[in-house]
């Protein structure tokens, strides 16, 4: 793994009170700072990885896959509550790949497995995989020009494990563009999840970034086969 100094090591606390009683979660996030790697924790992360912490029932000893995962705060989440989780970023990105390992690092994760996907591209690491549960992604829908290569990943990630779920967070950042009518050509549907509904509205001091209020949550499944 090459030697970055210039990396900056965010902490981050999940929490939630049931009663009078607080369970919290610590995770450490590194940074790197430099333009050209652009690995930083954005807001998508965040609600995505709040959305992770309150449904953490639901990850326990499940099999979960972070696509496009950069700094993997959501994977790491979902580790840190009994998942057992596998990282992905672009195959032609190793020092994105090297960033999900130095995660890993931090929060003491030796089990957790990184592995190199790229949009578009059925590769061996994805024929590969084993069968998931859930699927996260924070983000992925960033480019329009890119929206049809990662729904090519998407479909095939469920048509190989069809009761699984993605679970995704996504940006607006222009009313000119919808994924409807891909989702609709490769048989997907997508529930929008409200950020009210787990807090992601409402992130603690220290998980507030700039830009939050028009992240959108929601879960893409498999239709199955049109009739």
């Amino acid at each position: 793994m090459e030697n970055i100094s210039n990396i900056v090591q965010k902490q981050f606390t999940f929490e939630e009170y049931k009663g009078e009683t607080r369970h919290s979660l610590d995770v450490s996030i590194p940074e790197v700072l430099d333009p050209q790697y652009g690995m930083y924790v954005w807001p998508c992360a965040l609600v995505l990885a709040q959305y992770a912490w309150t449904h953490r029932h639901e990850l326990l000893h499940k099999r979960v896959l972070e696509l496009g995962a950069g700094v993997s705060l959501p994977g790491v989440v979902a580790a840190k509550c009994g998942a057992q989780v596998i990282l992905s970023d672009n195959a032609e990105l190793p020092l994105c790949l090297d960033n999900c390992r130095r995660t890993c690092e931090v929060n003491d994760l030796p089990n957790v497995i990184v592995v190199g996907i790229t949009w578009g591209e059925i590769s061996p690491d994805l024929l590969h995989l084993d069968s998931m549960d859930i699927i996260l992604g924070s983000d992925i829908l960033y480019e329009p020009e890119d929206f049809e290569n990662v729904l090519i990943t998407i479909s095939f990630l469920l048509r190989k494990n069809p009761e699984a779920k993605i679970w995704t967070t996504y940006q607006e950042r222009s009313a000119d563009w919808s994924i409807e009518a891909l989702l609709h050509k490769w048989n997907l549907n997508c529930d929008n999840i409200p950020l009210e509904e787990f807090n992601g509205n409402k992130l603690r001091s220290g998980l507030t970034q700039p830009g939050s209020h028009s992240v959108q949550m929601m879960i893409i499944t498999y239709k199955g086969k049109s009739e």
